[in-house]
């Protein structure tokens, strides 16, 4: 597939329908797993603009810093901690309106309103959570659950 991702027009549901199968193009072939996290997230924050997209990973008991897009993160979050470890201790993806309310939230960036974290699954473990940050109270729903579930789940390594 072409390295080239081309911004999409539509609703948000349309947006993720096209984007999914680039994403599907993107990371079919490729085996190595930075790679294709890397791609994703730099396709994602590319056509929806978020304050910060990136990956953290299972190392040790912890959620280690992966591939992102956007300013400097937090490196290590803690089982049970802030959106991404809630997710991970919860096993479901979490929609965060305004992180101010949400207890617990860790604050890599004051910039950052409202998170959406998606975990990410393999042989029924979390092996890592997909974060997405928006500066904007409110940003994510439903949609963004839903399409965001699929795409991690489209990562070869992942599958």
């Amino acid at each position: 597939m072409s390295a080239d991702i081309n911004k999409i027009e539509g609703s948000k549901e349309e947006q993720y329908i096209q984007l999914l199968q680039q994403i599907k193009g993107l990371v079919e072939y490729e085996t190595d797993l930075i790679a294709n996290l890397a791609n994703i997230c730099a396709v994602l924050k590319h056509q929806f603009n978020w304050w910060w997209v990136g990956f953290y990973l299972v190392n040790n008991n912890e959620l280690v810093l992966g591939p992102f897009q956007g300013p400097v993160a937090c490196s290590r979050i803690q089982y049970g901690k802030g959106v991404c470890g809630a997710a991970w201790k919860e096993k479901k993806s979490i929609i965060v309106t305004d992180v101010s309310l949400f207890p617990g939230h860790i604050a890599c960036s004051s910039f950052s309103k409202s998170e959406i974290v998606v975990p990410i699954f393999k042989n029924e473990n979390i092996i890592g959570v997909l974060d997405v940050d928006s500066e904007h109270l409110d940003h994510f729903d439903e949609v963004d659950k839903k399409y965001l579930e699929k795409i991690v789940k489209c990562i070869p390594e992942f599958g």
